[in-house]
């Protein structure tokens, strides 16, 4: 992944408010506190965040309501002016650009999905997904034609004369998602755009979102407050608290080494088995030194213990670990599965 190139870059993005903010912005040297914002009577609903996401990453930004995830996707996107910072995407900072410049790249390079589907309910599903590329001055022969191939794409084929009233929630979300990939976006921000669907949907949205990845690429930022959500999807997650940024990393990372109690407590009920994989409880060989014909079963290396453990806990042998290539970089014993389901902790 961080061999891409970088898509969007956050750099010391703050965003107060309060009486005279920026005058307190200015006259700090070094950064200020948590202390030094509340002492200041100001509240820091974004502090200091700076993080790179990297082209087709899914970078998701989590934490509990009022941890300051939505006001920090609306300063990205410069839909909320920043206190201070900058925000560069393809290098280009958004936050000194002009109000036309800023809008065209808003039109043409960004999709954006919010929680309320924000449908127009006096149009049909057709014309609400192409509404994007009207407003862009399309034809509408042209915009149709596009708009009829992200409708298939979402899965909603057959659907385009309905109208927002006749479709469930599921669908209705399907017909955003759609609205927002008509301009091709080069980045995509969706805000819980699942979270008031039911655990049902939700989860098909899920499986429908990650067949989109699969075939698009975006690069992606995800928010979310719901950890189980995040592991599914994510390729980094960074986690929120009061305005700041505590910590980032894969899913992995997070329940491994938590940086903080705050993470250690947000990752504490997941299932370790859903989010660990091969990988992480392996004992690593050199690659070569063994092939992957001496074990009975051999794994990938990112497949996640969850869906191999009920074929190894019975063996009584090591089963062996490859990478994408199909080379052997490790070995691991049923008992180091077992660990991992009865504890919750391999015993690294």
């Amino acid at each position: 992944m961080h061999d891409h190139a970088v898509t969007l870059s956050c750099k010391g993005v703050w965003k107060l408010f309060g009486e005279n903010c920026e005058a307190f912005l200015a006259k700090k040297t070094g950064i200020p506190s948590q202390k030094d914002v509340q002492n200041a009577g100001l509240i820091g609903a974004v502090q200091n965040a700076s993080f790179d996401i990297h082209q087709g990453e899914i970078f998701i930004i989590m934490g509990l309501s009022g941890s300051g995830k939505s006001t920090l996707v609306r300063c990205l996107t410069k839909l909320i002016e920043p206190s201070a910072g900058s925000v560069l995407f393809n290098g280009e900072d958004l936050l000194a650009m002009p109000e036309k410049e800023l809008i065209d790249v808003r039109r043409h390079k960004m999709g954006m999905v919010f929680q309320h589907f924000a449908l127009l309910p006096h149009l049909t599903v057709l014309d609400n997904v192409a509404f994007p590329l009207a407003i862009q001055g399309i034809k509408r022969a042209q915009r149709e034609a596009r708009a009829l191939e992200v409708i298939e794409l979402v899965g909603l084929a057959g659907r385009e004369t309905y109208y927002p009233r006749e479709l469930s929630g599921g669908q209705q979300q399907r017909v955003g998602i759609a609205r927002s990939l008509a301009v091709e976006p080069e980045i995509w921000f969706l805000d819980e755009p699942f979270s008031a669907l039911d655990p049902l949907i939700r989860r098909e949205m899920q499986d429908e979102f990650l067949r989109l990845q699969n075939v698009l690429h975006k690069t992606i930022v995800f928010i979310t407050h719901d950890f189980d959500e995040a592991i599914r999807l994510a390729d980094r997650i960074a986690i929120m608290q009061d305005g700041a940024i505590v910590q980032i990393g894969s899913p992995e990372e997070l329940i491994l080494k938590p940086a903080t109690n705050y993470v250690a407590e947000f990752t504490q009920q997941i299932p370790r088995e859903k989010v660990l994989t091969a990988k992480s409880i392996m004992t690593p060989i050199s690659a070569g030194t063994l092939s992957p014909s001496s074990f009975n079963k051999t794994v990938k290396s990112e497949t996640r213990i969850q869906s191999f453990a009920a074929d190894v806990v019975h063996d009584t042998q090591d089963i062996g670990v490859v990478n994408a290539d199909g080379e052997l970089i490790g070995t691991l014993t049923p008992g180091k599965v077992i660990d991992v389901l009865v504890s919750g902790n391999p015993a690294l």
